[in-house]
């Protein structure tokens, strides 16, 4: 394969950023990484061969600004640059600007980015070329009566959409007339807030949505192939969470028309790169050829390119660097085929048990499966910055069969583990082993419809607290292992007490040592004892319970200051666990009504607790921020605040002690 540039500019971070950077190597391309002053240790910047800083860790004042990455671009002696997606992948401005400095945007036309960036225009031209539109409203007449009139000619349920939007921002569904007003409002200032643009249009919602995109390819020679379609309909509010290709039940006449719609809707407007046309396909029974219809295309490399990788064995971003530097594609329509199944799980820093609200922290350890392809930005000892989207990694694995590629995806998930931040982990395993996802049988409601269910809490393992305990106290099984010996005693069971905080609960357990080298945790539900405890590293094993069920678990601890964090991975859950230090005084938190706690890793930014304060109830005692989300700290109880261990602009780790209150007796 030919070398497309000397060197070439990334504009992005994180995972797309290294990902490019891999092919790019591969290729003997060298590569400039750009970061902000959050990203100053960030994973893209060790592996890129040179790196420029662009400003505050603000996107505004950092990976938005597309003079300061092109000055960048010029002044390293780069050739090109790479948007990755996001930031400013679709920015016709910024191509332009590109261009006018010499350099080469690594991405289709300004033209082409225009022509496809605003919902309504983009579907009238698709519907010149002959590509299948969902029925509706796509007019400049944006007065809400005529709006509530076309809805109703177009028939309920109908969908408003802001023609600018994306990610689900400014996207409404009205069952009943009566609803419209209210839902066109609040659809138009979304729009205005997220995109500076309030105009919609209005759709006919397909009810049992199905979202199938397929991916094209075109050169500035002309050519345009397709490499066939991925399924994206599993969906929370619009976001994808799991991707396939190719999609299930899929035939051979539907795929035909879809995917030389989507050529159409390339060549209509002379496409050149890496590019998705999304359809939304009625999912109420079998698919259809007459059963599609256009829905917007994304102008850019999408986040889930790697299932279609993983089927054609093609690279993307090889090909998105060779068609930039002129070259033509690298092989025909005829020359791609489909080996086998992909799947590709987004794993995030989030968490589904509060709303999926964005969670921040230190890795403190993370670790894949080796067994699938784990495209991530980050690494253990990384931080999750409030500043930038919280994912952690793409999971994605590869099979003969659906089923096969889904197997291997349930065990990577479950081999997967993440220390120091909650994750939506949890979530996606339960996603992957659903009933109907598994069957095929799915649309783009089915989280909406089971998210209690793929939510549910799971019940603490007492099985992982024993594990915890144990590797806290830094036990060795035997004579040797590089830990403590059990301990001993010539009358009686050697016991001690452990104090381990999870979330915002206290644990009270305690191990005793039994002789053969068994230990059982006591005092919660029920004892659990492990016996034959056999470890290598930070792989534990045991056998559990009157049964003896060999149980594997894997143990990743860490110097909190205060206390050690523990972090267990056993039957495909992840526990992580606080494990104050005596010494420090945490140990006090027994009783949760003398301490407040920190409920998530983040910074304080309002403070109004003194050491001798006497405080009520409920009052209010400061305020913590994470992801630019606010929670306030309170008071658990009446009392006197003993002591205060956070400071305004402070970092915390989640489960600490904050604000701790002198005993009730001392009162």
């Amino acid at each position: 394969m030919m070398k497309p540039f000397n060197k070439i500019l990334i504009a992005n971070r994180g995972e797309i950023a290294c990902r490019i950077i891999r092919t790019a190597r591969a290729l003997g391309v060298g590569t400039v990484a750009v970061y902000s002053d959050a990203d100053a240790q960030a994973q893209h910047v060790a592996l890129a061969d040179a790196a420029v800083h662009i400003g505050p860790p603000a996107v505004s004042q950092s990976y938005l600004r597309g003079d300061v990455i092109i000055q960048a671009a010029l002044d390293s002696g780069a050739q090109a640059i790479h948007p990755g997606y996001g930031f400013l992948s679709e920015n016709p401005d910024f191509v332009d600007a590109v261009e006018q400095a010499g350099l080469v945007f690594i991405g289709p036309s300004a033209s082409a980015i225009r022509a496809m960036g605003l919902k309504d225009a983009a579907k009238k031209l698709m519907q010149q070329a002959g590509v299948p539109v969902v029925p509706g409203y796509h007019g400049e007449n944006q007065d809400p009566a005529f709006l509530s009139a076309q809805a109703d000619d177009i028939g309920y349920p109908v969908l408003i959409k802001a023609r600018a939007g994306g990610g689900g921002k400014g996207m409404r569904r009205v069952d009943d007339p009566s609803d419209f007003a209210a839902a066109l409002a609040s659809a138009q200032r979304e729009g205005v807030s997220a995109f500076g643009d309030g105009h919609v249009l209005i759709e006919k919602y397909v009810s049992a949505p199905r979202h199938i995109e397929v991916q094209v390819f075109g050169d500035s020679h002309g050519n345009v192939v397709h490499l066939f379609e991925r399924d994206c309909s599993l969906q929370r509010r619009h976001q994808k969470v799991i991707e396939e290709a190719p999609a299930p039940g899929m035939t051979g006449d539907v795929r035909a028309a879809m995917t030389e719609a989507a050529v159409t809707a390339a060549k209509a407007i002379g496409y050149s790169g890496a590019g998705t046309i999304e359809f939304i396909a009625d999912g109420s029974g079998p698919l259809r050829p007459d059963g599609f219809w256009f829905m917007e295309m994304n102008t850019r490399l999408q986040v889930e390119h790697p299932v279609t990788e993983a089927i054609t064995g093609v690279d993307l971003v090889a090909w998105q660097l060779l068609v930039a530097a002129g070259a033509p594609l690298p092989c025909t329509q005829d020359q791609l085929t489909i080996s086998g199944h992909a799947f590709e799980a987004r794993l995030y820093a989030e968490d589904p048990g509060n709303n999926f609200l964005p969670a921040t922290g230190t890795l403190h350890h993370l670790s894949f499966h080796d067994g699938a392809r784990n495209d991530t930005g980050v690494r253990s000892g990384d931080e999750i910055s409030p500043w930038y989207d919280p994912m952690i990694a793409k999971i994605i694995t590869h099979g003969a069969t659906r089923a096969e590629a889904l197997d291997r995806l349930r065990t990577a998930l479950a081999q997967t583990h993440v220390a120091g931040t909650v994750t939506n982990a949890g979530f996606l395993a339960a996603l992957a082993a659903h009933e109907g996802f598994n069957a095929g049988h799915f649309d783009t409601g089915l989280i909406a419809r089971d998210l209690d269910t793929l939510c549910a809490a799971v019940p603490l393992s007492e099985t992982h607290l024993a594990f915890a305990a144990y590797s806290a106290l830094d036990l060795a099984p035997g004579a040797s292992g590089g830990g403590t010996p059990p301990g001993w005693r010539l009358w009686g069971t050697a016991q001690t007490e452990v104090l381990m905080l999870h979330g915002t609960e206290t644990l009270a357990r305690t191990l005793s040592f039994e002789s053969g080298d068994s230990v059982t945790l006591s005092g919660g539900p029920e004892p659990v004892t492990l016996s034959e405890i056999r470890r290598d590293g930070a792989a534990l094993s045991a056998r559990v319970g009157a049964q003896r069920i060999r149980c594997g678990a894997r143990v990743a601890r860490a110097d909190l200051g205060a206390g050690a964090l523990v972090s267990v991975l056993s039957e495909g859950r992840t526990t992580d666990l606080i494990v104050p230090d005596a010494r420090s005084g945490q140990a006090a938190r027994a009783d949760t009504g003398n301490a407040v706690l920190a409920p998530m890793t983040g910074v304080v930014i309002q403070l109004s607790a003194a050491i001798g304060d006497r405080v009520t109830q409920g009052q209010v005692l400061g305020v913590m921020e994470a992801m630019k989300m606010e929670t306030t700290l309170v008071a658990p109880r009446d009392g006197i605040i003993a002591a205060v261990a956070c400071a305004v602009g402070a970092p915390v780790e989640g489960g600490l002690a904050l604000i701790t209150f002198e005993d009730e007796a001392a009162e």
